[in-house]
């Protein structure tokens, strides 16, 4: 017991500067076997595990944060009311962080409040927070991103357009996509086709809004005020949306809700009308969230990548740091696609 307790002590005092000089290898390349990297290959794995497992090696976080000055964790911080976004995004950064030292901490604010970038400075500062990954709409507030750099927190900002640098930046193809998803509607006869708008001050909404108002414009479809009904990215305001929308007369034949819960209202309003879906009312949204195929009929939407968005966000924090290489090259633009469900169908023949 001794010897043991003398073994555990001399092997508690061990770094990974000795097991690399042990290994014959850099302490990057012991830094990537510790932490899963796959750019390895297996040989080079093999022989420095067998030292770490012969030698007892623990790695020490609290020492390798303090000399970083930071703790090895990752905040997420956002104040959108869509649920579902939130957590696609934590399970797109948790599959980064899987098996690396870094763990998320999660942080709700409300940028309404005079104190918010207070209360961010605060959050970062107690946490010692190695990076933060800023949702929007308030990622889009290049206040925030300054305030990162002046506390020394690497920082990505998710958005539906450009707004930063490739290293601080992940983006999605928001308008694009929704007017490729309004041609469809076009295609299938659709002239008259209402709009459930996203919230105003999100970036997401703007873009939304200017790629179904492109594909009409490109249709010489002209777009009246009534048309267009304001929602807040919630199920009841797309059911108050859509109520409005069908106290047109004529109505529209198909509706766009700027995200899925909102065209999830669509539906509930339409079926209590005794609206028939897509016989008498196409349906399209945005996000393609678990509920588009928990509904009948199945809705067609657009996809959001936002799990591989969350996934690049994370590896471009914390890429350098598990030897995985400069954050710029983790992708910083992704597409999301029109996905074909039930809820559409041509305008019939009068």
């Amino acid at each position: 017991m001794a010897k043991q307790a003398q073994d555990e002590g001399l092997n508690a005092k061990l770094t990974i500067n000795d097991i690399a000089r042990m290994a014959g290898v850099s302490k990057k390349t012991v830094s990537r076997v510790i932490n899963r990297s796959p750019l390895l290959n297996a040989q080079t794995r093999e022989k420095v595990e067998q030292i770490i497992a012969d030698t007892g090696y623990v790695p020490n976080p609290q020492a390798r944060a303090l000399a970083l000055g930071r703790n090895f964790l990752i905040g997420l911080i956002y104040d959108n009311p869509n649920q579902q976004m939130i957590l696609s995004m934590q399970r797109g950064i948790l599959e980064a962080l899987h098996g690396t030292e870094f763990e998320l901490v999660v942080r709700p604010v409300d940028r309404g409040s005079a104190r918010v970038m207070d209360d961010i400075r605060g959050f970062i500062t107690r946490q010692r927070l190695y990076g933060v990954i800023l949702l929007p709409p308030i990622s889009e507030n290049d206040t925030l991103a300054r305030l990162c750099d002046e506390e020394g927190c690497r920082y990505v900002r998710m958005g539906s357009a450009v707004l930063d640098d490739p290293e601080h930046m992940v983006v999605s193809n928001d308008r694009d996509a929704v007017a490729d998803a309004v041609r469809y509607l076009i295609a299938q006869g659709h002239r008259r086709i209402g709009l459930i708008a996203g919230p105003h001050g999100f970036r997401s909404a703007k873009e939304r809004r200017d790629g179904f108002e492109l594909a009409l414009s490109e249709a010489g479809i002209s777009l009246p005020r009534s048309l267009v009904a304001d929602g807040q990215y919630t199920f009841e305001s797309g059911i108050s949306a859509c109520e409005s929308l069908l106290d047109l007369s004529p109505r529209p034949t198909a509706i766009f809700a700027a995200n899925d819960e909102m065209a999830a209202g669509v539906l509930y309003a339409a079926r209590l009308r005794g609206i028939e879906v897509p016989d008498e009312l196409s349906i399209i949204g945005f996000d393609d969230t678990p509920l588009t195929t928990r509904v009948w009929p199945p809705l067609t939407t657009v996809r959001w990548p936002i799990v591989a968005m969350g996934r690049a966000a994370a590896l471009k924090l914390i890429g350098t740091a598990i030897g995985e290489g400069s954050a710029v090259n983790e992708p910083s633009t992704f597409s999301s696609t029109l996905i074909r469900r039930g809820s559409v169908a041509p305008l019939p023949i009068a």
